[in-house]
């Protein structure tokens, strides 16, 4: 069989492979279950089993996470150009494991912000299905999402599985009701905080180096400065939340030993990054290759953050189990064995490596186009958002936030573009009647001029067009102009995917809820 042969064969049975390599992991799982946890717990047959299913679906939630919540770090990355598919896929593996590992923490909360009474559960075997059924919902729901190519949030897609099988166990005076009317109030903060914070650095960056007529200058002042803000943000993020479990930093410390960092990193790179800024020619694509490698330590990071953060949606529910069958006891707060942190390591990188590809592709290319500029903007928002969010204990989603960011870049470059293209039908309006040559060289001195000759050379276009409006009548009629506006939107973001994405986070709660309830009934029926 020739490589090219071999290759076909593969892409043809691609998804046969990713299913069987999927089904053999959690297979795998179930055998590492037997030997390490589940058969040192001196337990009866039945709970042994009960442990080993449930392993096996806690490490298939965790796969499901790894292949629908990474996109949210890698997906810009990848759009943008500044590494590839398979490198992301690589050093996010990495790094999700590492940190789920490493700082994944030794105490993982099993009922997500208080989002069920366990007082109001008395029976061990009882709250037992209730996080079985929870983590079963969550896994299944995460996959269809994933399937549909739909980022979603994990963490919200557990609070309502443990929401809809608490009711199924106890009732709807289970649960608190509070807790989620904050979280419904989060599916409306998180996009918007995200969008408008990416927007403001797109913005800041336009305005300091792309509409200077000399971008390579303005580049090698400005670059160094937007790098040490992205080291204190990683850093101060990094501190907060990444590595929370192992070192207990105060908010203001974390501040201020980011600021220091910051410092130090813009004394390093100041002299590098204009002597390479020098070296790239006068033009967008040059001044983006000054971010190529912030992007990539900044994905790679913001998945050690990640992996330490939420593989509790996964491990958390499956620790309660562990501590139920076990001790026989129920546990808001359940000790986390290594093995079970090992599984929940293991199953995002799995997830990641098998089906991550699908949601980075829509993350990062099928949204908005991305450049490396752009995707600095998403995520400094990213992090400054969740930095902001958790200081004030909102209740917000890196994920919404996240996919948020990449809609408010989307938005404002199709602003822009509206803006511009309303620009240039009043050049146009002001030329009527000169030859093209004079037309098309008055706009590319226009678009390369700062923001303030821009504004001067518009004013006198303004004053032209009025005078040729009122001698002749306008250049373009406004059904004409409404056109040239709409096809500019539907070029920049793809409204069906934002839909898409939209209606798949406002389901995401009920969804898992009514699923895991029906769990719980089937599973209840199955076990008693």
């Amino acid at each position: 069989m020739t490589k090219k042969s071999r290759s076909r064969f593969v892409s043809k049975h691609q998804e046969v492979f990713q299913l069987g390599a999927a089904v053999l992991f959690l297979l795998l799982v179930g055998v590492y279950a037997s030997l390490t946890g589940a058969s040192a717990a001196g337990l009866s047959s039945s709970a042994v089993w009960l442990l080993i299913v449930a392993a096996a679906v806690g490490a298939y939630m965790a796969m499901n996470i790894g292949a629908n919540d990474v996109a949210n770090n890698m997906g810009p990355a990848v759009g943008s150009g500044a590494m590839t598919m398979g490198w992301a896929i690589a050093i996010a593996a990495l790094f999700e494991a590492l940190g789920a590992i490493v700082a994944g923490g030794d105490v993982v909360g099993t009922i997500k912000g208080g989002i069920i009474d366990a007082d109001a559960i008395t029976d061990p075997a009882l709250f037992a299905w209730v996080m079985f059924s929870a983590l079963l919902a969550g896994a299944l729901w995460l996959n269809l999402a994933t399937a549909l190519g739909a980022p979603v949030s994990t963490t919200h897609s557990i609070i309502g599985a443990v929401m809809g099988a608490g009711i199924a166990a106890g009732g709807w005076g289970l649960v608190n009701w509070g807790t989620i009317g904050q979280i419904v109030i989060s599916w409306v903060i998180s996009p918007l905080a995200g969008g408008a914070m990416a927007a403001a650095f797109l913005y800041i960056i336009k305005r300091s180096v792309t509409y200077r007529s000399d971008m390579i200058d303005a580049a090698s002042r400005v670059v160094p400065i937007l790098i040490a803000v992205m080291v204190w943000a990683y850093t101060t993020y990094m501190l907060l939340k990444g590595l929370g479990q192992l070192v207990k930093v105060g908010f203001v410390v974390a501040l201020v030993a980011g600021a220091l960092l910051a410092v130090v990193v813009w004394a390093l790179i100041r002299k590098p990054i204009a002597a390479m800024a020098r070296r790239q020619d006068n033009s967008k694509s040059g001044v983006n290759r000054l971010f190529t490698w912030p992007l990539i330590c900044s994905a790679a990071l913001l998945s050690f953050a990640h992996g330490a953060n939420d593989v509790a949606n996964a491990i958390g529910p499956l620790a309660a189990i562990y501590e139920a069958v076990k001790e026989g006891a129920i546990a808001t707060k359940a000790g986390t064995p290594m093995w079970i942190m090992v599984l929940g390591a293991l199953g995002l990188a799995v997830g990641l490596a098998l089906y991550g590809a699908r949601l980075i592709k829509t993350v990062g290319k099928e949204i908005t186009e991305l450049d490396n500029m752009r995707a600095y903007a998403i995520a400094m928002s990213a992090t400054l958002t969740v930095i902001v969010a958790s200081q004030l204990g909102m209740p917000v989603s890196t994920t919404h936030i996240s996919i948020g960011a990449v809609f408010g870049v989307g938005f404002l470059r199709e602003l822009l573009k509206v803006n511009y293209a309303k620009m240039e039908s009043v050049v146009r309006t002001g030329h009527q009647g000169a030859d093209r040559d004079e037309v098309e060289a008055y706009l590319n001195r226009f678009e390369a001029a700062e923001v303030s000759e821009k504004k001067r050379m518009l004013a006198d276009m303004k004053r032209r067009a009025k005078q040729r409006e009122a001698a002749e009548g306008a250049v373009f009629a406004k059904k004409e102009q409404k056109a040239f506006k709409k096809a500019y939107k539907k070029e920049i973001v793809k409204r069906s995917v934002v839909m898409r994405i939209v209606a798949a986070w406002i389901v995401t709660v009920p969804a898992t809820a009514v699923l895991a309830a029906v769990l719980f009934y089937v599973v209840r029926a199955v076990l008693n």
